[in-house]
């Protein structure tokens, strides 16, 4: 249900488009981006004493897809959904038998992003603020866990506006979970993004 609306929240942004002959102003422009993060969990409790016997992973790749709207030269609102490829820990042993514990996460939400524009023609620094739900899954012993928590993230980074619609995008970010098991998430982004 909430992916659903996530989509329905994209599809809304794609009719935005359509309507711009209609007297929408000029100067919101919606696009759509894909971008590859690197997390780092930083874990807590009895995960954090997993983690340090390499029970649990704390490195995630994911893939990110995300649709906004920029306002005028220095602001834009955006949606995303993020999901993290499946990392496995080392093998532990139960019962007699070994095993892996499994992770993953996924995560969807809405930032604001402020822009920055710095001396080289088509290149800005920007700071982004927003909310997320993040869904953490751990598999082990044949049960699945999984909890949800809404997250704040903060971030800085810079854009490089390649022409009227390519762009480029760099961004680090910190992510507030507060969970039993994960209190924050470091970030490195990197993504494109085509601007209708």
């Amino acid at each position: 249900m909430k992916k659903a609306l996530l989509l329905a929240g994209v599809a809304s942004l794609f009719s935005f488009n359509a309507n711009a002959m209609m007297g929408i102003p000029s100067d919101f422009r919606p696009y759509i981006g894909v971008d590859y993060v690197y997390s780092k969990a930083d874990y807590k409790g009895d995960a954090s004493r997993l983690e340090d016997d390499g029970y649990l992973e704390d490195n995630f790749n994911s893939g990110v897809i995300n649709a906004g709207i920029k306002m005028g030269d220095y602001y834009s609102i955006e949606a995303f959904y993020q999901q993290s490829a499946s990392e496995e820990g080392d093998y532990f042993v139960y019962d007699g038998m070994s095993h892996k514990a499994e992770t993953q996460f996924d995560a969807y939400g809405i930032d604001l992003y402020g822009y920055a524009p710095v001396g080289c023609d088509g290149l800005s620094l920007l700071g982004t603020v927003g909310l997320a739900n993040y869904d953490l899954e751990v598999k082990e012993l044949g049960e699945t866990e999984t909890k949800s928590r809404v997250g704040y993230r903060a971030g800085i980074g810079a854009q490089y506006d390649f022409n009227e619609n390519w762009s480029a995008r760099l961004v680090g970010r910190y992510s507030y979970i507060n969970t039993k098991d994960v209190d924050n998430l470091m970030e490195a982004t990197a993504g494109i993004r085509y601007t209708f």
